[in-house]
């Protein structure tokens, strides 16, 4: 494959160079565990952390796949394990006292907080932070806390629907659970703010307490994709400090109907052709006719060339 630098993400565009480190707060499930992405102070030599962190994502992307873990896992680990991404990791945060604009970020069904690191870190480049969370619901492909004992790590794999329960249930707990987590991070922060002591269980963990006085908390936004889409939605419902959402490709499949006229903020979703369903577009736009300043693009492709459109 041409050696180590051979596999990598593109490199950030934004003016601004991007650092990342990993968040752990708490010994316990209900705990929160982030990716953090930031815009940083360059460092020569730093360095650039792998896209997949632990070969336990592999086993885990094994699992979710329904393929073989024994076979599946070393393939992912041969084809994308030596893949990096082009930041800093554990960079120094560079301050700004106007603020940066937070953005918690929801991962997809399957997926972990690093899977979007190339968004994430676009985004950082243009001055935002973002949380890219790791859910703890059972839709990560695989994620873990530490407990208080000797940090022991206790591995949490990707459950599928239980057999003989009905999918929209348990999918519905899942959007609940994963809501009430982006609003537990943007209570985070806010205590961040405060100037209140975070401790990061991870071993030599990022100091959180180098944010204070840099985020601006009244330009808190939500995001996510697929699944995270829409639980980016009903973070809208449970959090009012978001001032809006981001909805990539939004599964709308979990949320449960009465709960749309509670959405109080606009929505911005952007999906893909091939990707949605008639039955999530029409409750996109049961949102959008509601708030004027929600808004639907769907990216049109044809040979290649992408365009904006219209939803369908």
């Amino acid at each position: 494959m041409g050696g180590e630098q051979s596999l990598a993400l593109p490199p950030e565009k934004g003016p601004h160079r991007v650092g990342c480190a990993d968040v752990m707060v708490g010994h316990t499930q209900q705990g929160l565990f982030f990716r953090l992405f930031y815009p940083c102070v360059p460092r020569d030599g730093a360095e650039r952390p792998l896209w997949i962190p632990r070969y336990e994502y592999c086993s885990g992307l094994a699992d979710f796949s329904g393929h073989s873990r024994r076979w599946c896992a070393p393939l992912l680990s041969i084809a994308i394990g030596s893949c990096r991404v082009p930041l800093s990791w554990k960079a120094p945060f560079k301050p700004c006292s106007s603020g940066y604009p937070l953005i918690i970020f929801s991962h997809g069904l399957g997926a972990f907080r690093t899977v979007y690191s190339s968004i994430c870190m676009q985004m950082a480049s243009w001055g935002f932070v973002v949380a890219a969370l790791e859910h703890r619901d059972s839709s990560a492909a695989m994620t873990y806390f530490c407990t208080a004992e000797a940090v022991r790590e206790q591995w949490i794999p990707h459950q599928q629907v239980p057999q003989g329960q009905k999918e929209f249930y348990f999918r519905n707990n899942q959007v609940h659970h994963r809501a009430n987590e982006c609003a537990r991070a943007l209570q985070l922060f806010r205590d961040i703010s405060r100037g209140n002591s975070i401790p990061n269980v991870l071993p030599q963990g990022f100091d959180l307490s180098v944010l204070k006085d840099s985020i601006d908390l009244a330009k808190a936004a939500v995001m996510g994709h697929s699944f995270g889409g829409v639980t980016a939605v009903l973070a809208l419902v449970k959090e009012p400090g978001f001032r809006c959402a981001v909805a990539l490709d939004a599964w709308m499949f979990p949320l449960e109907n009465v709960l749309y006229p509670e959405v109080p903020k606009p929505v911005l979703f952007i999906n893909t052709e091939k990707f949605q369903t008639p039955e999530s577009v029409a409750k996109m736009k049961r949102l959008s006719s509601r708030n004027s300043q929600t808004k639907i693009i769907t990216i049109l492709c044809e040979r290649g060339v992408c365009s904006m459109g219209p939803p369908p």
